[in-house]
């Protein structure tokens, strides 16, 4: 029940989280658009010169979906897992935890703050791909909807990754070994129907596939995957994530000493 407390210690934490990372702006927003810069200068420009069109579009136009994509996933996760270690490694959790709030105000508070940073960087990326590709857009609530959700389950995801780590080196096991492979094979440079069919089941057991497809879809119009599926897909994974997330922090399991 969202009474007039569980507003304000909402509101209180989604603002700390947002100060946060606006703070240091120059840390948390312009290294993602720089990079992304040259993603889109090498990939798109010089690259893409050369393999011409892909899924009926140039090759510039069929990566800044999945560019966008891979920022918001990113900085989502990024966010949540460097902030909610820091509190827990300062027993600020601890405080939160004892606070006559329930447990969801927590999770969404930080869920919030994460997705703040990923949409918010996204949107940045979208703006500067505007300097190298005129960007179409096919459906605005497919492209609304999907950032939203996708956003969501990697901020949970952040979440759980903070809670369980010991030290500072352990929030960045997950984005190097699972996350970054999971992204760069997840479509965002390729359409996976150019893969043998071996390699395009395979490609299915990946949920970033999903993603970034349905946010191609929203732009372009095409999609490798069914839009019902990846919507699919994506709800039940929030569910879970938010389902362990809650009963972690409900046990104080990684958090209490």
């Amino acid at each position: 029940m969202i009474t007039f407390r569980n507003r304000i210690a909402l509101t209180s934490i989604l603002h700390k989280e947002v100060h946060r990372f606006l703070r240091i702006w120059v840390q948390t927003l312009v290294p993602p658009a720089i990079t992304i810069s040259l993603y889109f200068v090498i990939f798109g420009s010089l690259i893409g010169s050369r393999i011409g069109e892909m899924g009926g579009f140039d090759y510039m136009s069929f990566i800044v979906p999945g560019l966008i994509m891979m920022s918001v996933i990113t900085n989502s996760y990024s966010n949540v897992a460097s902030s909610f270690f820091s509190a827990k490694w300062q027993r600020n959790v601890e405080e939160m935890l004892v606070a006559p709030v329930p447990n969801w105000v927590i999770v969404a508070g930080y869920v919030g703050g994460g997705m703040t940073r990923g949409i918010l960087v996204g949107l940045i990326v979208t703006l500067i791909s505007l300097l190298f590709v005129d960007i179409q857009i096919h459906n605005v609530a497919v492209i609304i909807i999907t950032v939203m959700l996708t956003s969501a389950v990697f901020a949970l995801g952040g979440l759980i990754n903070a809670i369980f780590a010991n030290s500072f080196d352990d929030i960045s096991i997950i984005p190097t070994f699972i996350l970054t492979p999971l992204t760069y094979l997840g479509g965002v440079f390729y359409s996976i129907t150019l893969l043998p069919e071996f390699w395009q089941g395979v490609s299915q057991i990946n949920p970033i596939v999903y993603m970034v497809n349905a946010f191609r879809y929203g732009f372009l119009g095409i999609s490798d995957v069914s839009l019902t599926v990846a919507f699919s897909v994506i709800s039940v994974f929030i569910i879970t994530l938010y389902t362990v997330a809650m009963v972690l922090i409900t046990k104080g399991i990684g958090l209490r000493s």
